[in-house]
């Protein structure tokens, strides 16, 4: 692990205000950041909501949230047959044949920070950004922002009936007014995070793609565009190998970030790790062990951004304070946003954490480059 210089708890869901009184804020989290013109920096912080128990249920029914507004979201809530339904859990019913909705909705929350990172201007007092009927009718998810050239470019997860989990593109020229342009990536693709720069006019991107197939457990992959909207040329990039720590599930975290020695990319690993104190079970020892969303750090060429020549070892940061190990779901750091400091020197990395709250570190960009070794 590297050092942490300075680190603090951003934003919870204390902080927000439910849309309706058949919700409540469940989770603020995975936000996407940009530094802007002024010095200060921007958040788009993703507002977890969830139905409130007995809010709209009743003996014969559930209830599940949909955004059906066309210009803004206008939440129905949908109901159920509860003998359609197989089972429920916390986030969601499974229908009888294995489809499912969920009982929470995400939308976006616009944060300014100072130009520090760490102390907040305002927040929205409603939602920024939402899924509308027509793109992400079922939330909103996990944004990530790049500024490219004179424009900021926003992908984020789009949840919907038809297209399930896939991901859109948004752009603005001053990173309040968005123009949305669809779906970029198809179900089930999300981690998407643009490099801030054309190489030989095209746009790279890494992703993540999912199958109910798998021959190797999920991997990053990296693509590229001419015009933001038709990707192709796509390869996966092989981080690991089996038997290390990100092996079995990794995902590009914010927008790579352009270093002398290569474009940094921070991302998501899960690892098995003993978590809690061992459990005397007569007379003996028993350590329970559980999964934790811990960072990687890998580096790749400045001119060909496909060529992977460093990477950490281990993770860089884990799940260190209470809010990150306990929450909605426990220990979780989920890199999303990366901001360089003022300084020039230090790096500020906003994520989510335990999936409940934002969080901000700051971190040595050289400290980074120590825990590294040539691929």
């Amino acid at each position: 692990m590297i050092p942490i210089k300075k680190e603090a708890m951003l934003v919870s869901p204390k902080d927000i205000k439910p849309t309706s009184s058949k919700l409540e804020v469940v989770g603020t989290f995975n936000p996407a950041a940009a530094r802007l013109p002024n010095g200060d920096i921007i958040l788009y912080v993703r507002v977890a909501e969830k139905m409130k128990p007995g809010s709209v249920e009743d003996k014969k029914y559930f209830y599940t949230p949909r955004c059906v507004g066309r210009d803004t979201c206008k939440i129905q809530f949908d109901k159920f047959k509860k003998e359609d339904v197989k089972m429920k859990s916390d986030s969601d019913i499974v229908f009888k044949d294995d489809t499912k909705r969920l009982l929470f909705l995400s939308h976006f929350r616009r944060v300014i920070l100072d130009k520090t990172g760490f102390k907040i201007k305002s927040i929205d007092k409603k939602p920024s950004f939402t899924g509308l009927k027509t793109n992400g009718e079922l939330g909103v998810e996990d944004p990530r922002i790049a500024k490219i050239g004179d424009k900021y470019i926003m992908t984020y997860v789009s949840l919907s009936r038809q297209g399930n989990i896939s991901t859109s593109l948004a752009v603005s020229k001053d990173c309040l007014k968005w123009d949305r342009k669809g779906t970029i990536f198809s179900e089930q693709n999300k981690d998407v995070s643009l490099f801030p720069e054309k190489f030989n006019k095209f746009y790279y991107t890494f992703n993540r793609p999912e199958s109910g197939f798998q021959f190797t457990p999920p991997h990053i992959w990296i693509s590229s565009s001419k015009d933001l909207s038709n990707w192709g040329h796509n390869r996966p990039l092989i981080l690991s190998r089996k038997g290390k720590w990100d092996y079995e599930r990794v995902g590009a975290g914010p927008p790579p970030i352009k270093t002398k020695r290569g474009w940094l990319l921070l991302y998501h690993g899960v690892i098995e790790r003993n978590l809690s104190s061992p459990v005397i079970i007569s007379g003996s020892s028993v350590v329970h062990t559980s999964a934790s969303y811990e960072v990687g750090a890998a580096l790749f060429d400045l001119k060909s951004p496909r060529n992977l020549i460093a990477k950490a070892p281990e993770p860089i940061l884990s799940p260190n304070k209470n809010y990150e190990k306990t929450g909605y779901v426990n220990n979780v750091i989920f890199p999303t946003g990366l901001v360089m400091d003022e300084n020039g020197e230090d790096l500020l990395l906003f994520s989510g954490g335990a999936d409940s709250v934002t969080t901000v570190k700051k971190i040595s960009l050289k400290d980074v480059f120590k825990a590294m070794k040539k691929a």
